[in-house]
């Protein structure tokens, strides 16, 4: 249960439903147990109306007696009909208050769940997959809706009607309440041992649960590779074994759920004899009469479903438990990408890099080794190196989706950790070399930086972009949805709509990674010559592998191994007749073949 105190803020936050689903508990088994009370009078009353009626066999008395044994049945058959409607009513308000309440929670869970998972930082979402921040925010948040609603209101049912059954039975009789409750020890026992077994099935299911979830995502997003390869039997014999792996847990679980149900019916029954055995001894004995032996029957009925409905309960509670871990198991990470001083201020954009260093916790690969550079405000500069030399890690440190293992990195003379991270990001325009495009129009995708943008300001970065004439030519126009990820465009428009996205919202730095390497030279030469009046008295870090794209540059950095190894300009670079020439020629080379 230690998982589970998390939610207590919540239960605190609607206590009120919690107070009035429990005093509407009380109430509807107050109305449950009368009738079982007005069962015993009842049947007391025709075994002493029959004797009072034969004794006045012949007489004119009998009659009398007759109406008022029948006033005195269908009163109390309209009483116990009255009080089976309360209940009913009184029930209705327990889930009105205990269920709605288990949905409040339920969406408040949901709610921050998502809000941390914003917060916490890159390598967070390198380490986990999709399919199991997923799960967590989606089955686990189920599971502990149903502890929250069901599990809970029948939970609280059982210790109410429980309380309540056994004190009216003790103050019928002691002695036939001590055999009724005899079997109780070994349900207890019986609960215990099977919990445990519950416990770790639960975990099981859950993990395998995130893992089919990983499996179905990937499967989908990738379908076009899968068909493209006619791999479709081979994904399928893949799910099938992981479906199969989650079926053999499930019914492994189910069966020991099941193991509850045989034994609860059992003891039940066994209390029943009980009853009736000792309840027979006690009537000979003229201590009781057959109208408590009715009565303690309807009360061992009364709890049949609460007790039959505890092992349901109990593998809740312990599905729940295993799912909060899991979801705490995140809510437990904290951002490390905090800010020192959550400095609020318009920035120029001069940029400087001091003996950074950093190396991606998840993997342990050191991507920038002592990388110094300074950026002027208003300066561009072109970031060449081959693949796995750290350009991409030098875009991930612009926008503080990390932060350096060691070094500093200012901006405007000021470390960027006194700055407030989102203030910070929204000065920054960025476009990544993994372009993501969301299932939205194109309008509401180059909106996405500035929300309230204008639309005159969309149209001119698409324009700006060069794909103002593609969306033309799309019948809905701006208005054209796309697909997953922007499966509608094709590849290098995705780009150029990634690119528009980022210069739409007016950055004081922009920080294009790898951006053009989807579209042709004719296409690229035409953004390139925007960009170039985009990036004027804009600080602007081009970042690419393709010589044509840098030579914009007011300054060319070349990289390698997470090391500068030449800076300059192009006549400078050229001159030194040393890497950023090699690279030139072997470029230029395969673009005249």
């Amino acid at each position: 249960m230690k998982a589970l105190k998390y939610l207590n803020q919540y239960l605190w936050k609607y206590k009120w439903y919690l107070i009035l689903g429990t005093v509407f508990t009380i109430i509807s088994n107050l109305f449950g147990i009368i009738p079982a009370q007005l069962v015993r009078y009842a049947l007391d009353l025709v075994l002493e109306t029959l004797d009072v009626y034969y004794l006045f066999n012949g007489t004119g008395l009998q009659t009398g007696v007759y109406d008022i044994f029948a006033f005195s049945i269908l009163l109390y058959g309209l009483l116990i009909l009255v009080m089976a409607l309360l209940k009913g009513i009184f029930l209705f308000l327990v889930r009105q208050t205990i269920i709605v309440m288990s949905r409040h929670i339920e969406f408040d869970l949901k709610n921050d769940i998502y809000s941390h998972y914003q917060t916490l930082p890159a390598s967070f979402f390198r380490r986990h997959n999709t399919g199991d921040l997923m799960a967590r925010i989606s089955e686990d948040v189920s599971n502990v809706r149903i502890y929250l609603g069901p599990a809970l209101m029948y939970g609280m049912n059982l210790i109410v009607l429980f309380f309540l059954v056994i004190s009216y039975m003790v103050s019928v009789s002691a002695k036939l309440t001590f055999y009724v409750l005899l079997p109780l020890p070994v349900l207890s026992l019986s609960v215990y041992i099977v919990n445990s077994m519950i416990m770790k099935r639960s975990q099981a299911i859950q993990k395998q649960l995130s893992g089919l979830s990983t499996f179905v995502q990937e499967a989908f997003s990738g379908i076009r590779v899968i068909k493209s390869f006619v791999q479709e039997d081979h994904s399928f014999s893949n799910f099938r074994k992981e479906a199969e792996d989650f079926k053999t847990k499930s019914l492994n679980l189910t069966m020991v759920d099941a193991f509850f149900y045989p034994i609860i019916l059992l003891l039940i029954g066994l209390s029943n004899i009980l009853i009736i055995y000792v309840g027979g001894q006690e009537i000979i004995g003229g201590n009781l009469t057959a109208g408590n032996i009715t009565e303690f029957i309807l009360y061992v009925n009364m709890l049949t479903w609460p007790v039959m409905a505890l092992g349901w309960t109990t593998s809740q509670i312990q599905r729940a438990a295993s799912s909060q871990g899991r979801i705490n198991e995140f809510l437990d990470e904290k951002t490390t990408l905090v800010s020192d001083k959550n400095l609020i201020h318009s920035i120029a954009g001069g940029i400087t890099f001091q003996n950074v260093n950093f190396v991606y916790p998840d993997s342990g690969i050191h991507a920038l080794q002592d990388f110094n550079l300074d950026v002027k405000s208003g300066e561009s500069v072109a970031i060449l190196g081959t693949t796995g030399s750290g350009k991409s890690t030098l875009a991930h440190l612009l926008c503080r989706l990390y932060d350096p293992t060691s070094g500093e990195i200012r901006i405007d003379g000021i470390p960027m950790k006194d700055y407030d991270v989102h203030a910070f990001r929204r000065q920054i325009g960025y476009v990544p070399q993994d372009v993501f495009l969301f299932s939205d129009s194109i309008q509401n995708n180059v909106r996405f930086g500035t929300l309230n943008m204008p639309f005159e300001r969309v149209e001119q970065a698409v324009k700006d972009a060069d794909l103002y004439k593609n969306i033309m030519d799309f019948p809905s126009g701006f208005e054209t949805m796309l697909g997953e990820r922007g499966i509608t465009l094709s590849g290098g428009q995705k780009q150029r709509l990634s690119i528009a996205r980022a210069i739409a919202r007016d950055p004081r730095i922009l920080v294009l990674d790898d951006c053009l390497s989807a579209v042709d030279t004719n296409t690229e030469n035409i953004i390139l010559n925007n960009l170039k009046r985009i990036m004027e008295n804009r600080t602007s870090v081009i970042i690419s592998h393709r010589v044509s794209s840098a030579k914009l540059a007011d300054r060319i950095v070349v990289l390698d191994e997470g090391r500068i190894v030449e800076q300059g300009t192009h006549a400078e670079l050229m001159a030194l007749n040393a890497t950023y020439k090699e690279l030139y020629e072997k470029q230029l080379i395969a673009e005249e073949v």
